[in-house]
């Protein structure tokens, strides 16, 4: 006879907040799901790293304010090492500061405190899936961010580039692939790859969409 298998389907979370009543409302709140299990907490930066470290969560539910080490910080520390771990901020800050702060550092959703019950359990499944997700107010302030009119980038908006790569980076933020960027300058794909490679160095982002909000931030690629 087959011995029953264990589910392992479950999202695994890792709640970070130093409001232990906080905590065990959104405890509750998870372990009520069938599709989801809290499989650690953490009241610090620190412990959040330590904690991400030995569990290997799939998403980290983390406040931003905390003692020792800031939540933003331990995001960028643990997407560093960790970059299947999927973060999920969940805070009262939503100025537009902590927020491009949080997602520079690989958070992929912003909540704020009060969100819904629904709101939090489908961003967490969003972000589990590899989505980004924003709460209604969040979304509202990236949409007024991004279609404010912006001044043209400074001549040295990226000291640390080289022109070529100042040049590529323009046209990732309007969206262009690599063989795009390739047949534009005819380049051959590799070089390409390892100038994309040399940007997110530079920059200190993982991904493209980290890279396109520098540049948009800067100016460039509108």
């Amino acid at each position: 006879m087959n011995e029953p298998q264990m589910n392992t389907d479950k999202i695994q979370i890792l709640l970070v907040d130093d409001n232990v009543p906080l905590r065990e409302g959104l405890r509750a709140l998870l372990q009520s799901s069938a599709d989801i299990e809290v499989v650690g907490e953490a009241a610090t930066g620190t412990e959040a790293i330590q904690q991400a470290a030995n569990l290997q969560p799939d998403v980290i539910l983390m406040d931003i304010k905390m003692p020792d080490l800031n939540g933003i910080e331990a995001t960028r520390r643990i997407v560093n090492t960790s970059p299947h771990i999927r973060i999920l901020i969940l805070t009262m800050f939503e100025d537009d500061d902590s927020v491009f702060a949080a997602l520079r550092a690989g958070a992929r959703g912003y909540l704020l405190k009060g969100a819904l019950k629904n709101e939090i359990l489908r961003a967490i499944r969003s972000v589990s899936n590899g989505e980004a997700i924003f709460g209604p107010s969040i979304a509202k302030r990236m949409m007024q961010f991004f279609a404010a009119p912006r001044q043209s980038a400074p001549p040295h908006a990226f000291p640390e580039l080289t022109e070529r790569e100042v040049e590529i980076l323009t046209l990732i933020a309007q969206h262009h692939t690599n063989p795009e960027i390739a047949e534009r300058f005819s380049l051959s794909p590799k070089t390409v790859r390892n100038h994309v490679s040399n940007i997110f160095a530079k920059l200190q982002v993982v991904d493209r969409a980290q890279a396109i909000m520098r540049a948009r931030e800067a100016g460039l690629g509108r």
